[in-house]
């Protein structure tokens, strides 16, 4: 049973205490808000039920995960004999710099330091550190105990053998780690999600299709097989001669289309003037809760039936 700190018991540091211990680990939690971390425990136990009905909790009960998860009121002690510190602070640099600062100079050596940041970079985050080799960023993809992708970046200084062993660490608790080379910003994920946003806001911009049809279009569309197979096996497999056989074909279409991309949309305006009527006419903002509760649920229907089809009809 290996043990785990994780740093900030908000919504990720939270998501992440259940991605830990229902791997088995031991868990210390840990936040500078006192009351953070008893709060984050009642999350786990609200949402473990549902977790346990859809065999995400990797056969262990309801009880074992909360066991395994230890809120602690000194850093120093969540941090003792911890091989993997994922730290769920808040996205400023400033912030990050302290946080990291602390965490080289309590932890042991060879404890690899992580942090769940979503677009600061692994540089920004561990320059000047002592130990700088063992700091990587582990951005989940929100909750990670749904969503197995985690983005693995180095600073240009991490240590390859940190990386190694960052990767097979996730690999052991479940997740999909994604081995970036080197860093840059917006990372793998929102780097994608980013382009797919500017042309969502620029369709519904210049009038061409509502919101509600651009969103339907992903979700009965693109994302059925997105959700096993993503974009270069798509293609590879949408040409009867593969990947090559589809650029070849569609190149130059795709081309022609990103003349008409060069401009960003405007997100403040379009959501002003159109998207965010659209949204509160579908879910009105007293119901976005509700709405977050029955995502999360299909989201664990669909990660159940990943797994079983990996099984059944392999990956």
């Amino acid at each position: 049973m290996q043990t785990v700190a994780v740093v900030g018991a908000g919504l990720i540091g939270r998501a992440w205490a259940i991605t830990f211990a229902r791997a088995g680990c031991r868990v210390r939690l840990w936040d500078p808000d006192p009351v953070a971390a008893p709060r984050a425990i009642d999350f786990v136990r609200s949402v473990a039920e549902d977790l346990h009905a859809n065999d995400l909790l990797s056969g262990r009960s309801v009880e074992a995960v909360l066991t395994a998860i230890e809120p602690v009121a000194e850093l120093a002690d969540a941090l003792a004999g911890a091989v993997w510190v994922q730290e769920c602070g808040p996205e400023k640099i400033e912030v990050k710099r302290e946080t990291f600062a602390i965490l080289d100079r309590l932890s042991e050596m060879e404890t690899v330091l992580a942090s769940s940041s979503s677009a600061l970079l692994p540089s920004a985050i561990s320059e000047g550190l002592p130990g700088r080799a063992r700091v990587v960023v582990a951005h989940p993809i929100n909750p990670p105990y749904l969503v197995p992708t985690v983005e693995l970046v180095p600073a240009p200084w991490t240590d390859p053998a940190v990386m190694e062993r960052g990767a097979a660490f996730l690999r052991g608790v479940g997740q999909v780690p994604l081995v970036m080379e080197r860093e840059i910003d917006g990372f793998i994920m929102n780097r994608l999600q980013g382009a797919l946003l500017d042309e969502a806001f620029r369709l519904v911009e210049g009038g061409y299709a509502s919101a509600t049809d651009v969103d339907r279009g992903i979700a009965d569309g693109l994302a059925l097989r997105w959700s096993f197979i993503g974009p270069f096996e798509t293609i590879d497999l949408n040409a009867p001669g593969g990947i090559a056989d589809y650029v070849a074909r569609y190149g130059p279409m795709y081309a022609g289309l990103a003349k008409t991309m060069q401009t960003q949309p405007d997100w403040t305006a379009i959501t002003a003037d159109r998207i965010e009527t659209e949204r509160r006419a579908a879910v009105p903002a007293q119901d976005l809760a509700e709405r977050q509760t029955w995502r999360d649920r299909r989201l664990m229907a669909l990660r159940a039936h990943k797994r079983a089809a990996d099984r059944d009809l392999g990956r």
